[in-house]
């Protein structure tokens, strides 16, 4: 398989494939709704157009990043989530880099979201396509985030069948910029456990799809 790797900064042109890595704490967060229930997540552009879906339907989940704010239900924290009961609900969410990098590429065949917590469904669903050449975007930090490069770099490694220790790339993600800001609080709206959150491999059965549903841009499970 060819694996380009790219910040959004720097897609060009539109991929056939794109696979859009947030490991702290977008898809991470993505993945736990829907593991609470969460029939859809719409991806927000901005926070006013969060805050407008919101005011529409009065029962979506608004999340964002950063400290809680007005008109919103909670933040882009997994350990906050995951007492939350979403069954059969629609989660909106606006982040600073994980929905921008899928919004990036919302023109392309096939996009997926993806964290550690998804890593080998998503392997599976690329290798059950036949995808031959596939763009992860790297989004954190203008894509120099080194724990979502680690995490697109394994699923790359696992798409292409190649049997690989999952353990190095933990590390270096669990090393990361992004982790250590959460461990010292420095990132508002986290809870203690979220770095531990982030890096449990695998810990969900599905990979995540997004596709335009009418004017939404929409993420929902698929089981690989």
């Amino acid at each position: 398989m060819d694996s380009r790797f790219l910040g959004i900064d720097e897609l060009t042109e539109t991929p056939s494939v794109a696979v859009v890595v947030d490991v702290m704490r977008a898809f991470t967060v993505a993945a736990w709704a829907f593991g609470q229930g969460a029939e859809r997540i719409v991806l927000a552009g901005s926070l006013d157009e969060a805050l407008a879906h919101k005011g529409r339907h009065p029962d979506w989940v608004a999340l964002k990043d950063g400290a809680p704010a007005p008109g919103f239900d909670t933040v882009n924290s997994p350990g906050l989530l995951r007492s939350m009961d979403l069954g059969g609900r629609t989660v909106v969410q606006k982040t600073t880099a994980g929905t921008v990098g899928a919004l990036a590429v919302k023109d392309a065949s096939l996009v997926l979201c993806a964290g550690f917590v998804v890593a080998e469904a998503t392997a599976r669903l690329l290798r059950t396509r036949g995808c031959d050449r596939v763009t992860f975007v790297v989004t954190g930090e203008d894509g120099r985030a080194d724990e979502d490069l680690a995490c697109a770099q394994y699923i790359a490694r696992r798409a292409g069948g190649a049997e690989t220790d999952a353990a190095r790339f933990l590390r270096r993600a669990a090393d990361s910029r992004a982790a250590t800001e959460l461990t010292e609080g420095i990132r508002a709206g986290a809870h203690p456990d979220d770095v531990q959150l982030c890096l449990e491999l695998d810990r969900f059965p599905f990979a995540m799809v997004a596709r335009q549903e009418g004017s939404l841009m929409t993420l929902r499970p698929h089981a690989a």
